[in-house]
């Protein structure tokens, strides 16, 4: 075998295993957010305080807003519905808290990329585009509803990469 189909073939089999990584991002940074979103709405007083110490406008409603949005949105995230979807607002949580709180703080490119919230946002920002990967109830939604609709989608209507 040749060194460029050696290559490909490794090329082939990564394509192939993307399904893992995406199932990992979403396990781990959808359960975090479920976990910090639960805390939050469980501390909504004290969300409210820190909201108000922020200079964050409508501090309760934007602690409820924030707080909900993490605890369902990282639900979802983890079981892979609506993943496309729910990380565009999760997408906006992160890059709202980076610019009203972390940014601050920030006195250089050394400070802004030793942040965490910047890296969230990316992550979801890169589910946006990939998807939630085979391994998720979009994929088995997906299959299903391709099976009812057959005749109605065509042929030419893509569909979520199978491994």
């Amino acid at each position: 075998m040749t060194m460029a189909a050696r290559i490909d073939e490794v090329l082939r089999r990564l394509t192939g295993a993307q399904w893992i990584p995406q199932l990992l991002v979403r396990l781990f940074v959808g359960y975090f957010f479920f976990e910090t979103g639960w805390g939050k709405i469980h501390n909504l007083d004290g969300m409210t305080e820190r909201f108000t110490e922020w200079g964050i406008p409508a501090p309760a409603f934007n602690a409820a807003l924030s707080g909900w949005t993490e605890l369902l949105g990282g639900l979802l995230i983890m079981l892979g519905l609506f993943t496309r979807l729910v990380s565009i607002p999760m997408f906006i949580n992160m890059v709202v808290a980076t610019l009203a709180v972390k940014i601050k703080k920030v006195t250089g490119l050394d400070d802004f990329v030793e942040l965490d919230e910047p890296l969230y946002a990316l992550s979801f920002l890169w589910l946006s585009f990939a998807g939630p990967g085979c391994v998720s109830l979009d994929h088995l939604l997906d299959k299903i509803l391709r099976r009812k609709y057959a005749a109605e989608l065509g042929p030419n209507v893509p569909r979520i990469p199978e491994p």
